[in-house]
């Protein structure tokens, strides 16, 4: 191949850095508006506050309601409670149904796959009211553990066919040979598949906890307690039909991605192959 000359390199780069500037403008406004003053947008193009200010901030993380209980900090630990949680009870049961769909033929194998998968077709929005009709009667109706429940149940199709398809692209041999040395079939699970299954189970369970974490609807319909809300429903309090606080907003949108950017950065080692996993197989 012919190597490209520097000027071709020159404009390639140019062409590069504009479009990622186009892409991050976007977030550099947020950055923006979360350091100024005041909670006024500023019509300046430039993605520089004119004078910094961590007040936003400061009024973010510092309130407190008319009993005196952190908020923020409450609200913080709802969100990271709730999707760890989420996170965890649905990679458990995902890993054995996943595992068991793809290795053993057992009666309505296929109508439970395809039962599944028709459960993704319907939007959350949809099942609001028999689900709170349902949390209401269990008595878990504005509780972390009712929407746990809720978020858990939700995410658990989309993980079960995300590890199925890694599990049916895993060869059984391994599994043979581990069970010609001795191991017993607990042991073949525990020991070789999930080891071999990491990226994927990475993959499955960031997709998990950034859902939960997200996820404003439900949140928001099935919990009316300040200190229980989570982040996304706290937020949006800050800009609403009665106040517009930007500021304060952009300054939480900017805490709440610090979980996110950092799960992802410790996950980078897993992202690629877990990504690509159950794409082909054989």
């Amino acid at each position: 191949m012919r190597r490209a000359s520097p000027l071709s390199l020159w404009l390639i780069n140019l062409v590069l850095i504009f479009v990622c500037a186009i892409t991050l403008y976007p977030a550099l406004w947020v950055v923006k508006l979360a350091f100024s003053e005041g909670q006024a947008i500023s019509l300046s193009p430039s993605p520089l506050p004119d004078h910094f200010s961590f007040q936003h901030f400061i009024d973010l993380v510092g309130h407190v309601d008319s009993k005196g209980r952190w908020i923020f900090g409450r609200q913080l630990f709802s969100s990271l409670l709730v999707a760890s949680t989420t996170t965890l009870i649905g990679l458990a049961l995902a890993v054995s149904a996943a595992y068991a769909l793809s290795r053993f033929r057992f009666p309505a194998r296929e109508a439970g796959m395809q039962t599944l998968l028709i459960t993704q077709m319907f939007p959350a929005t949809l099942m609001l009211v028999p689900l709170y009709s349902l949390l209401q009667r269990l008595g878990l109706l504005n509780t972390r553990a009712g929407l746990v429940l809720v978020y858990a149940t939700a995410s658990l199709p989309f993980c079960v066919w995300m590890l199925k398809g890694y599990f049916d692209a895993m060869p059984k041999e391994l599994e043979e040979a581990a069970m010609m040395d001795g191991a017993s079939p607990l042991q073949v699970f525990w020991k070789v598949v999930l080891p071999l299954a990491r990226p994927a189970i990475a993959v499955t369970g960031l997709f998990s906890f950034m859902t939960a974490w997200n996820e404003y609807i439900l949140a928001a319909t099935l919990l009316n307690d300040e200190a229980l809300f989570t982040l996304p429903v706290a937020l949006n309090r800050f800009v609403d039909e009665y106040k517009s606080e930007y500021g304060t907003f952009a300054a939480g949108a900017l805490l709440v991605s610090i979980p996110v950017m950092a799960l992802f950065y410790a996950l980078q080692k897993h992202l690629v192959g877990g990504l690509t996993a159950g794409g082909v197989k054989g």
